[in-house]
């Protein structure tokens, strides 16, 4: 039998996705100094490896090449464990993706009523999506049209009204649970993940 690596034996990286406005670059930094693990923000790093902001990136190369950035983000820049990373907010939706973070961590979906993300983002520059006449219109359109993968990528949180230590509690309870057994479980077991809500 081969020795297992470092990265095999580390715990598993944890994924907080979801929807733009709903908490996860601030519930990773909270979890990431709780259990003295690196953090990442897949957008930082992105931002920091290109040398443009995210809007530009938008403009120069439109929403295609910004995924492109993401997935080699994912492929690439991030630890193979023992980080807690925020994901952009549409990271998860080109094919692949999903399987991709469950092959090398877990993943916890936030979610948030659209009105809570209108409030939340409402004084931001850097989400180029939202830029819209009707931002709430644009927030509830791209919610629809993200549900099916989030749903599925695996358990959620729902945010709304609860403070940061609370949704730590919570995150970190599902995190423990599922992280029993993670680098031993056959990859099809890992793909499937878990569909629980709280």
């Amino acid at each position: 039998m081969q020795p297992k690596t470092a990265a095999q034996c580390a715990p598993p990286n944890l994924f907080l996705v979801g929807f733009m406005g709903t908490g996860k670059s601030t519930l990773a930094r909270i979890l990431a100094e709780r259990w003295r693990r690196p953090y990442a923000d897949t957008d930082l790093l992105i931002e920091g490896h290109t040398q443009m902001s995210i809007p530009k990136i938008f403009e120069t190369s439109g929403e295609a090449g910004f995924r492109e950035l993401e997935r080699q983000c994912i492929e690439k820049w991030i630890p193979r464990a023992n980080a807690v990373v925020a994901c952009g907010g549409g990271l998860v939706m080109p094919p692949g993706m999903l399987e991709l973070l469950k092959s090398i961590g877990i993943i916890i979906c936030l979610f948030a009523r659209p009105e809570t993300v209108l409030r939340r983002t409402s004084h931001s520059v850097v989400r180029p999506l939202l830029c819209a006449a009707e931002p709430e219109a644009r927030i509830r359109e791209l919610m629809a049209q993200r549900e099916e993968v989030y749903l599925r990528a695996g358990a959620g949180v729902y945010t709304d009204g609860r403070c940061f230590s609370e949704l730590a509690i919570a995150v970190e309870r599902i995190y423990r649970r599922q992280a029993k057994g993670w680098k031993d479980a056959p990859a099809a077991v890992r793909l499937q993940g878990s569909a629980s809500s709280v």
